[in-house]
């Protein structure tokens, strides 16, 4: 027997969503319940990923088992396909597994020609029903061209507008049968224009070629992008819903429209939603004509609107949650074309989540597994108006780095921000890229905008961490920041003009877009302690000062995962002095500088240690190489220079010597430790004495320092700092009388050190995956630089998604696995943890989860997102 690719939707149900798609699956199943679905059928997910298998083409099989759907359909309907005394008009949808709305391509009034269209008009001599019949010819040549054909849309809505000024109205439905005739006649021109050929007349080829440019829109460039933002494997395909036309255009008896069993945008629970009389389905979002709200259908239509509450609340029962349907209305009869679990913003999510526990629909631990974790990052960040947004200009997009809306003047330096922020003024800070050096800039700016850098770029990192709005890598821009401009979609903005950034979103928009502040509901609360009720991993913060601290603290953070020193130092009353520590030529002159740094660093962890009250902190050592600390302008050089009693010239000889080919792999992390152990001495006595001062306020915080060696590939170099930090530790609390424990680990962040955990182990107390520079050390890739040439990888399948923004399970995941077995095997109450970025993606919480870490962090924004992803691989794993 044949493999069957092709279902009608009476073979179906609800549960075969991987080979039907969604839209197919639910058809069925509102068939199985008895609802008025015009019958047809659905091409499976199989046979549109064997037509890429066979090189864009639909086999022999498929295509039969295609036509013997087609003539049960016509047998069902008791119209024929083609004929022009009784035909079969179709529509041709799309429907992946997952819901992607408007990604995909979709197809009306299939089956049409001029002997189809002279046959229903011979049927019925009313002008009105002729005007119908052209009305639905015109559509379809517009869509098959569109779609099958690739000749744009927007060419044809010309055409029309053309005909609409000629005939002095404004709307389409104010056209009448002999403009619908001549619109027909002018689209058939157009078309042969452009393809050099006639409009294809035979309806069976009309068929196979949209199911052939719908199975091809999978593969479109809206599409891949949609997938990649929502972890839709490109392997799954999409289905193809063939489905006998109902009419919404065919009189004032008719209509179409979409509507949602509560209300998307709040979660309320009332029928929300908007119909249109005498249209198409297109018509309804297309916004050329005001729809109707879903409540004037009880006055237009008693009898039908009963029936679709009826029908809507059957099918929010019968689903437990809430659903998007799309209906049309043909001649007073209701017709249910699709449904299926609405989407819907954050709030309204969790409102609804709430709602149907309390209803008694669904239990606690089901409402959990109902809200995308993403989706949370949109309560806990400013948004722009949405009437504004929609009126807002695009004039270019670049990578959703961190969410939130901003709008601001655009200034070009951290100076300017600073100093116009200090005045008052809310500005957007745009940059080539950023570096430690900009940080007070950024602190100050509403939101960030760079040309260069990925998603775990400076900027984006900084960003993320500060719950700062920000877009980067946005190549389109020609920036011209020494003279005080950028150009961008043809424009030119200068120092002072108001931009707005969409952080969730990637765009940007020419103009000021106004925002309103974000509000977190009670249903926050509530789901929340849902959440942390089953996860068993733990969720730290990565946080460098007491402010993004008991911001994480306030999202549910339960320690800090990730202190990074380093970005302490950037503060302007201590940056002099590392730079004093870094041109320093002896080591008297090194502990002097640091000495001046030893009571302000040691400031910052008591203030932490405090917010935290008694939660783990893990603090990283010094990391990145010492370059990125020493002065580029000449006043800064020529200040430094004095102090260390240097000529300018022998201090450019300096930072000059301090040039790395690779910095990254070059001299940072423990290896600075190693050339300077008096660093690791000042760092180790700046926390033991903060952790000691803190304990005696706070006997009940009863504090443990977690301190990290950072960069470590071989057992030897960390014992060697290890020691250094010992030593200094247990001589700071022998004179200090005190019962103070302390543990000491490193980062996992070189694949020499995955593979050999076992041997490190033997030092280190806890592992923290860095899992930022494993992927770019595993990969060969530089994460700032990756970014230039991953499009390519995504066109050509190679790569489905971003490696720094989603771990790379096989290859980087393997390392961590390694690292798990192979630490635990030398010290089995080893503490295990990731402080990556990738700490805050949901599929990465789950691999963590699985694999038996103790715990992600993330930075403070993301971590509620961490929770709620934490809960549910807790909930899958049951």
């Amino acid at each position: 027997m044949a493999y069957k690719y092709v279902y009608l939707f009476s073979e179906g149900d609800g549960s075969m969503k991987e080979l039907l798609g969604g839209k197919g699956a639910n058809l069925a199943e509102m068939t199985r319940l008895g609802m008025p679905v015009p019958q047809g059928f659905t091409v499976s997910t199989e046979a549109c990923t064997r037509y890429y298998d066979d090189g864009k083409k639909i086999g022999a099989d498929i295509e039969e088992q295609i036509y013997t759907a087609l003539a049960k359909i016509e047998e069902i309907n008791g119209k024929k396909f083609g004929d022009p005394n009784n035909p079969l008009l179709v529509s041709v949808r799309s429907g992946a597994r997952a819901s992607m709305p408007g990604m995909m391509d979709t197809i009306l009034n299939l089956g049409i020609n001029d002997e189809v269209a002279a046959g229903l008009i011979a049927g019925n001599a009313d002008p009105k029903f002729e005007r119908f019949v052209f009305d639905s010819y015109r559509r379809f040549i517009q869509m098959f061209s569109d779609v099958v054909m690739e000749i744009p849309k927007k060419s044809f809505e010309e055409i029309i507008d053309e005909v609409k000024e000629k005939k002095g109205v404004e709307n389409d439905i104010d056209l009448d049968v002999s403009d619908m005739k001549e619109l027909v006649g002018l689209f058939k021109l157009y078309y042969k224009e452009k393809k050099g050929e006639d409009f294809p007349a035979d309806p069976t080829l009309q068929m196979m070629e949209a199911v052939k440019a719908v199975f091809r829109s999978w593969d479109n460039p809206r599409a891949n992008v949609y997938r990649r933002m929502n972890d839709i494997p490109y392997s799954w395909g999409t289905a193809v819903n063939v489905q006998p036309m109902v009419f919404g255009n065919l009189n004032e008896d008719s209509g179409t429209g979409v509507a949602f069993t509560r209300d998307p945008a709040t979660g309320e629970r009332a029928l929300f939603g908007e119909y249109l009389i005498n249209a198409q389905g297109e018509d309804v979002v297309a916004g050329i004509r005001t729809p109707c709200k879903i409540a004037q259908l009880q006055q237009d239509m008693p009898a039908v609107y009963e029936q679709f509450v009826g029908i809507a609340n059957t099918l929010e029962n019968h689903y437990k949650d809430m659903q998007d349907m799309e209906f049309t209305i043909e001649n007073k009869k209701l017709y249910m074309l699709q449904t299926r679990n609405g989407k819907r913003t954050a709030a309204a999510a969790l409102k609804i989540a709430v709602d149907l526990v309390d209803e008694g629909m669904i239990t606690q631990t089901e409402a959990v597994l109902r809200v995308d974790p993403k989706q949370l990052d949109a309560l806990l960040h400013p948004q722009f108006d949405v009437k504004a947004l929609k009126e807002a200009n695009v004039i270019g997009t670049g990578l959703a780095a961190s969410p939130g809306a901003a709008c601001g003047r655009v200034v070009f330096s951290a100076e300017d921000a600073k100093a116009w922020a200090d005045k008052g003024e809310k500005v957007i800070l745009a940059r080539l890229e950023t570096s430690p050096e900009d940080i007070e800039g950024m602190v100050a700016a509403e939101g960030i905008l760079t040309v260069r850098g990925g998603m775990t770029s400076h900027a984006a990192v900084v960003a993320r961490g500060m719950g700062t709005c920000c877009v980067c890598g946005c190549g389109e821009i020609n920036m011209h920041a020494e003279e005080g401009w950028f150009e961008l979609g043809g424009n030119r903005y200068k120092q002072g003009d108001y931009i707005s950034l969409d952080g969730s979103t990637g765009k940007i928009y020419g103009e000021a877009v106004p925002t309103v502040e974000a509000t977190i509901s009670g249903n926050f609360d509530i789901f929340m302690k849902w959440a942390d009720d089953v996860r068993t991993l733990k969720v730290r913060t990565n946080a460098d000062n007491p402010r993004d601290t008991a911001e994480a603290v306030g999202f549910g953070a339960e320690g800090i995962g990730l202190c990074r020193t380093e970005h302490m130092f950037f503060e302007t009353d201590r940056i002099m002095a590392i730079r004093e520590m870094i041109v320093s030529k002896t080591v008297a002159e090194r502990e002097k500088a640091l000495a001046k740094i030893l009571p302000l660093q040691q400031g910052d962890f008591e203030e932490m240690y405090r917010v935290l009250k008694g939660r783990p902190m893990t603090i990283r050592f010094l990391d990145p190489p010492l370059h990125e600390f020493v002065p580029t302008k000449d006043d800064e050089i020529a200040a430094l220079a004095n102090e260390m009693d240097l000529s300018a010239a022998e201090l450019r000889d300096v930072i000059t010597g301090l040039h790395e080919t690779n910095p990254m792999m070059g001299h940072r992390g423990c290896r600075l430790a190693v050339t300077f152990p008096e660093i690791a001495a000042m760092q180790t006595t700046a926390v033991i004495n903060a952790a000691i001062k803190v304990n005696s306020e706070n006997p009940e915080f009863n504090i443990v320092p977690e301190i990290m060696i950072p960069l470590v590939g071989e057992v030897k170099e960390l014992k060697f700092v290890k020691d250094i930090v010992t030593s200094t530790a247990d001589k700071l609390i022998a004179e200090a009388g005190a019962d103070l424990k302390y543990i000491v680990g490193t980062m996992i962040e070189i694949p020499r050190a995955a593979i050999t955990a076992d041997e490190i182990a033997q030092e280190a107390e806890f592992f923290s995956f860095g899992t930022n520079d494993l992927t770019q050390m595993t990969f060969g890739f530089s994460r700032d630089d990756a970014g230039k040439f991953l499009d390519a990888y995504y066109d050509a399948k190679i790569f489905e998604s971003d490696p720094f923004e989603k771990l790379d399970q096989n290859g980087v995941g393997k390392l961590v696995e390694t690292a798990v077995t192979l630490g635990r095997k030398t010290r089995p109450n080893i503490k295990l943890g990731i402080c990556g970025e990738h700490g805050g993606d949901p599929s990465t919480v789950e691999f963590c989860h699985n694999v038996g870490l103790d715990y992600v962090s993330c930075s403070p924004f993301r971590v509620p997102i961490a929770r709620l992803a934490a809960a549910q691989a807790a909930i899958a794993s049951l």
